[in-house]
């Protein structure tokens, strides 16, 4: 049922009244987001006189007085000055289903005024907390989830805080993981922090790389780069740290030179292990940023070239990142003498998790007939849709073992829906090949099924054929 909101009395800035009182409690502050615009309260008796015969169930009559100015015996102006919004309620409803509320309405403190100022929570976000307690109906949208989150904990309504996080952990990916992952610490949510690692740790080079990243706050940044699991290049955390530093030098309204870069970084800049990028890495990148002093980029220079090598302020070891784990789905491979051919033809598979995990690259089947090169396309697609692709070559060795063949970044595959892998080859015309293959597969905590794909072309399918094994992180 649409809902829309009336401005502040008099449409001037609403500044508290004399004895009027924000809600009684302390969350973490308010997410930074603008006020949606939102319509305005009913003001009419919704259907005459008698409008209570036409809704029979205590829930329709309930959600007809949301946002309506019927019997209304609150207001709240929410919202901050200039933006707030004045919204009608009735006292018992919240009280009913928000402890928060019962204190404000019938606590020993009880407030006694009229209206109530909320300056700290979207008006739009009030709108969905208020729905949620006249009709137990919960709609939430991508812009305004943050806030609504918010205040679903400062109101202790946890069940619209659980539906919040929910929505949040399925609309979580690699763009907004970093986000995510430092509202997730300001709300204390651990569940949705967890997720946002993973997503993190495998696509680290994408999160990094993000927009959202650059608008994390301190104590989330020195705990990325800190994390012993990034699976980034050292030289990406790097140009990452910088565009975070130029962001918070415009936040803090400084000019953005290296100096105040490295003033707004502190401890984090040394978390970057400078020392396991490459020597072409460090001179084209960290050693032209100047960010660095000049006394820490001759020293790292030495610490690359020579053999007395000097004393760091950057941790020397590369991170661990994730170890990456191999889905095989045949029982034995063979080779017969005219048998695996290519020729341009695409082998392709289906497959299904029953729970995320991150597609890293395909391990494939080489010569049988000695060692030879292969240039191979690569593919992950979705409902046709091509989610990952990479052309790249490799080499095998005349073994019946899998080579791996990698993608540029892992792609995230979600539980319960079917992807198709593909790779099409060209080299040598005689292949060791997958037998005895299985419909489902148990990975660790992961359980992969598989389906012939239609897309397969040269013969492989469930039984038997190329792409004998998944590379993933879970």
């Amino acid at each position: 049922m649409a809902a829309e909101l009336l401005p502040a009395l008099g449409g001037a800035d609403p500044a508290p009244s004399s004895g009027s009182k924000e809600a009684p409690c302390c969350p973490p502050p308010a997410p930074p987001a603008p006020p949606p615009s939102a319509p305005a309260a009913r003001t009419n008796n919704p259907e005459g006189p008698s409008w209570q015969a036409a809704y029979p169930t205590l829930r329709e009559r309930n959600t007809l007085m949301f946002n309506n100015e019927l019997m209304a015996d609150v207001h709240f102006v929410v919202g901050p000055p200039g933006v707030a919004q004045r919204v009608p309620a009735h006292k018992y409803v919240l009280a009913v289903g928000s402890s928060v509320f019962y204190a404000m309405f019938y606590g020993d403190l009880a407030e006694v005024q009229a209206e109530i100022h909320i300056p700290d929570v979207e008006p739009a976000a009030f709108l969905t907390l208020l729905k949620y307690l006249y009709s137990d109906e919960i709609q939430l949208e991508a812009d305004t989830v943050l806030a609504t989150l918010y205040a679903a904990k400062k109101y202790l309504v946890p069940a619209l805080a659980r539906a919040c996080v929910g929505f949040l952990e399925t609309s979580l990916e690699a763009r907004n993981a970093c986000l995510l992952l430092a509202q997730s610490r300001l709300f204390e949510e651990p569940e949705l922090t967890r997720r946002c690692w993973q997503v993190i740790d495998a696509q680290a080079e994408v999160a990094l790389r993000s927009e959202g990243f650059c608008d994390i706050d301190w104590p989330t940044l020195d705990t990325i780069v800190t994390r012993e699991a990034l699976n980034a290049r050292e030289a990406v955390v790097f140009e990452a740290v910088l565009s975070w530093a130029e962001a918070e030098c415009r936040r803090q309204g400084l000019p953005a030179t290296p100096a105040n870069k490295r003033h707004v970084l502190g401890p984090a800049l040394h978390r970057v292990r400078i020392p396991a990028m490459s020597l072409e890495e460090f001179a084209n990148g960290a050693a032209q940023s100047d960010v660095l002093t000049l006394e820490e980029a001759h020293s790292i220079f030495l610490w690359f070239t020579a053999a007395n090598k000097p004393a760091l302020a950057f941790p020397l070891a590369k991170r661990q990142g994730l170890a990456p784990q191999r889905c095989h789905r045949f029982q034995a491979s063979a080779y017969r003498g005219n048998q695996w051919r290519y020729r341009g033809r695409c082998d392709s598979i289906q497959f299904a998790v029953d729970r995320r995990v991150f597609i890293a690259g395909l391990g494939l089947y080489g010569s049988s007939a000695g060692k030879a090169e292969y240039g191979v396309r690569i593919e992950l697609k979705r409902q046709g849709v091509v989610l990952a692709q990479r052309l790249t070559r490799f080499l095998s060795d005349g073994s019946n073992l899998t080579f791996p063949v990698w993608f540029e970044h892992p792609v995230q595959v979600e539980q319960d829906a079917f992807y198709t892998a593909s790779a099409v080859l060209d080299g040598s015309e005689l292949s060791y090949f997958g037998q005895e293959g299985m419909t489902e597969v148990q990975c660790g905590k992961v359980t992969f099924q598989f389906q012939c794909s239609s897309d397969s072309t040269n013969g492989t399918g469930v039984q038997g054929g190329q792409i004998p094994e998944l590379i993933f992180y879970a």
